[in-house]
């Protein structure tokens, strides 16, 4: 999908060389890259942006200086993408903790379309690190449009609802909205809110937040005036001092406090930004830390529980202070995970070997059908292991098989039962379903009940969108480790190694929060709390009822297997929007996890109702897109007076001058079990059967000889051919049509049996 839309930027860049700006040169738009420098992907969108949909390339033109070309025959199929050209654009960021909002409000128009003439328009929004859409609002003349969540149980067949749109994820984190019949030379004015999460690494806070425009969304005018502005609004929580590292533009300070401080930047440029968003900084603190956010609920609230925000802050810690390790890597090795996905795999985990210190120990297992040990014990990290583990992955990393996760797990489980002085891991990184992922779910929750001082924690990796997220989640909480995903497989390196360097940092171990018990009514997200690494905080939030305790401590133990206890700071909440924003997507994650592994219908409503109150999509609500027609609705209340009626989400019918367009599901969904038994790789789709290289060499021939005669010369042409030749014509198009009519009667023959 990414590359088929950056080649209809490309066509539609080519296409856009039809509109006429002027006679001065010095308007002409600018020139994209040379095709020698750009990749399969170069025409992603890298900010906000916007796309004319040209389906017509005959309706292409400037709408305010008609260039009379000559009438373009045809159609463009996939239609052509026209990146609108771009009039202001502003930024805020409000950044809480490890989380950030983002809202950006941009103006565009549509400069490509004959003034007479309208289009779909496509906005695309490329968000940062684990981005999540949160709305969606744009205004037109006559019209506006905003998303909003549903839930569609008991909504099928409503006739309220036009049919699905292209919209949704182009990947995992740029997301896209098609706008339907913008009239050439409108204005579309356009506010996008998200939200992403901050990097942590190496004691630093890192945002970084798509903001790099190409020179072609430059509006093609000398004196049209172009002004940017970006504001972020930094509140650590920790109330320590803040130190500002690094940041891309030239921001001015306006606020500064303890734990919080505002920057804005505001400029007229002759172009807009080149460079995305980036601003780092750091907490100071010489030794953990913690605290806890209290917060009262809303009138509105569902739940009218209190809530709770704690965090824990790993301080600047010294290598030495980190848990020795003994770790082991569950590597799937089954025949989806063929190619780039087994080459990718392998080069992080060399680079994660590499990485190992002396006194760590490791072994490797590859599963698929089967079970493939690289020894039968561990084995200490030397250099001459490390360089036997590398040419046995270099020989048995061959991607083949069916997958069984249960017989490995247990394996390492085993071997690492006898672990001492040192945290024992299970690193599981696989791409596919299986069918007993309840059951363990239930034996590893036992085990974590059962087992020792410290049993063996779980990290795990999910690759793609055919392996059930929600199960590793849910393998990774019971086990005290940690959750990954490389949803792009294009990212599965990087993410890899980022997990990994949280599971080889881990400083403080065996959690428990003192008091907690004595809460009434109390849920905690997540309900098994995992070890703190350096390479982040640790964040548990959740609902009570009742008095929340004065004092807190939290006790763990250290590397030296000493026990630790800190205090934490108790504070009320202020600025800080605990459920609306900061813990509700993880608390509509963990919720979810939940709900599959307990096949819990009630939880499932409650992960809804959540989603529609905070605004966060779910597995259980469905987002769509809101048409609102000004003029019709004033015409529909002169004659008539309907109420507009909205309940738990469910738009009901005679709302005055709306619509609403249902979009894709947004979920990542529950893992596709048949196409981990077919082995289907992630990302795979598949295509028609290609025509025949006959009927390709008769089309180009034909679209060649016609490219060179127009319509009325065809004619003509025609009217002077002789009946043996004007035969052979006609029997040649019937061949071509009844050609055409087979592929046509075996797709319908397929999804036939399909459906």
């Amino acid at each position: 999908m990414a590359e088929d839309f950056s080649k209809a930027v490309d066509d539609g860049l080519r296409l856009s060389k039809r509109i006429y700006f002027g006679k001065d040169r010095a308007v002409a738009p600018p020139k994209p890259p040379p095709s020698m420098a750009r990749s399969a992907t170069a025409f992603l969108p890298s900010a906000a942006m916007v796309y004319a949909v040209i389906c017509d390339p005959g309706i292409v033109d400037n709408p305010d200086i008609p260039s009379y070309q000559p009438h373009v025959h045809g159609r463009c199929d996939p239609p052509a993408l026209i990146p609108l050209q771009m009039y202001a654009i502003e930024m805020e960021v409000d950044c809480h903790h490890d989380t950030a909002f983002v809202t950006v409000s941009g103006t565009w128009r549509l400069h490509c379309i004959k003034g007479s003439r309208s289009c779909d328009c496509r906005v695309a929004i490329p968000m940062g690190l684990q981005g999540s859409i949160l709305g969606v609002e744009v205004s037109v003349p006559r019209k506006s449009y905003t998303t909003e969540l549903v839930v569609l149980e008991d909504d099928k067949g409503n006739q309220n609802f036009a049919p699905p749109q292209n919209g949704g994820f182009l990947i995992p984190n740029i997301f896209t909205l098609t706008i339907p019949q913008i009239d050439g030379g409108s204005n579309l004015s356009i506010k996008v809110r998200w939200s992403q999460k901050i990097a942590y690494s190496n004691g630093l806070f890192s945002l970084d937040v798509p903001f790099n425009f190409p020179d072609f969304v430059n509006p093609a005018g000398k004196r049209i005036p172009k002004r940017e502005k970006i504001r972020i609004n930094l509140d650590a929580v920790t109330g320590g001092e803040l130190l500002c590292k690094t940041i891309s533009h030239p921001m001015k300070q306006v606020r500064r406090h303890a734990g919080s401080m505002d920057f804005v930047y505001e400029s007229d440029v002759l172009a807009w930004s080149k460079v995305d968003f980036s601003f780092s900084y750091a907490v100071s603190s010489s030794h953990m830390t913690g605290g806890v956010v209290l917060e009262s609920a809303s009138a509105h609230d569902l739940d009218q529980r209190e809530m709770f925000y704690m965090y824990l802050s790993p301080g600047d810690i010294q290598s030495e202070k980190v848990f020795k390790k003994e770790i082991i890597f569950l590597i799937d090795i089954s025949g989806s995970m063929q190619g780039k996905l087994i080459e990718d795999t392998k080069s992080a985990l060399l680079t994660a070997l590499s990485k190992l210190n002396s006194p760590d120990s490791f072994n490797i297992i590859a599963f698929n059908g089967e079970t493939y040990l690289f020894s039968k014990s561990m084995e200490l990290a030397s250099e001459d292991a490390v360089e036997r583990a590398t040419e046995w992955i270099n020989v048995n990393f061959v991607a083949g098989g069916g997958t069984n996760i249960s017989r490995p797990l247990n394996t390492a489980i085993e071997m690492l039962s006898n672990a001492q002085n040192s945290v024992p891991i299970i690193f599981l990184v696989t791409d596919g379903t299986v069918e007993n992922e309840r059951q363990i779910c239930a034996m590893v929750k036992n085990l974590m009940i059962n087992g020792e001082s410290i049993c063996p924690r779980i990290y795990t990796l999910g690759i793609g969108l055919f392996c059930n997220h929600y199960f590793l989640r849910t393998l990774a909480m019971f086990g005290r480790g940690q959750y990954g995903a490389a949803i792009d497989v294009d990212l599965i390196e990087s993410r890899m190694l980022t997990l990994f360097d949280k599971a080889s940092s881990l400083v403080l171990a065996n959690i428990k929060v003192d008091s907690l018990d004595d809460i009434g009514e109390l849920e905690v997200y997540p309900s098994h709390i995992p070890d703190l690494s350096s390479e982040g905080p640790l964040i548990l939030s959740g609902r009570y009822k009742g008095n929340f305790p004065k004092t807190l401590k939290v006790e763990g133990i250290l590397a030296d297997f000493s026990n630790f206890v800190v205090d934490m700071k108790i504070q009320n909440a202020k600025d800080m929007p605990l459920q609306r924003q900061v813990c509700a997507r993880d608390q509509i994650e963990h919720l979810t996890a939940q709900a599959w592994f307990l096949e819990n219908k009630q939880l499932e409503q409650k992960v809804a109702k959540l989603s529609l109150q905070t605004g966060f999509i779910s597995e259980y609500t469905r987002m769509v897109l809101l048409e609102t027609d000004h003029l019709k609705k004033v015409k529909e209340s002169a004659g008539t007076k309907e109420a507009s009626k909205k309940s738990n989400g469910r738009f009901e019918t005679g709302v005055q001058g709306q619509r609403m367009i249902l979009l894709p599901h947004l979920g990542i969904g529950f893992g596709n079990l048949s196409a981990t038994v077919e082995n289907t790789p992630p990302g795979y789709k598949s295509k028609l059967p290609e025509v025949p290289e006959i009927f390709k060499a008769a089309t180009n021939c034909c679209e060649t000889l016609l490219s060179y005669c127009c319509c009325m010369c065809c004619i003509q042409c025609c009217a002077r051919l002789n009946n043996q030749c004007a035969t052979a014509l006609t029997q040649l198009c019937i061949g071509l049509g009844c050609f055409g009519c087979i592929t046509c009667c075996s797709e319908i023959c397929c999804s036939g049996n399909e459906g």
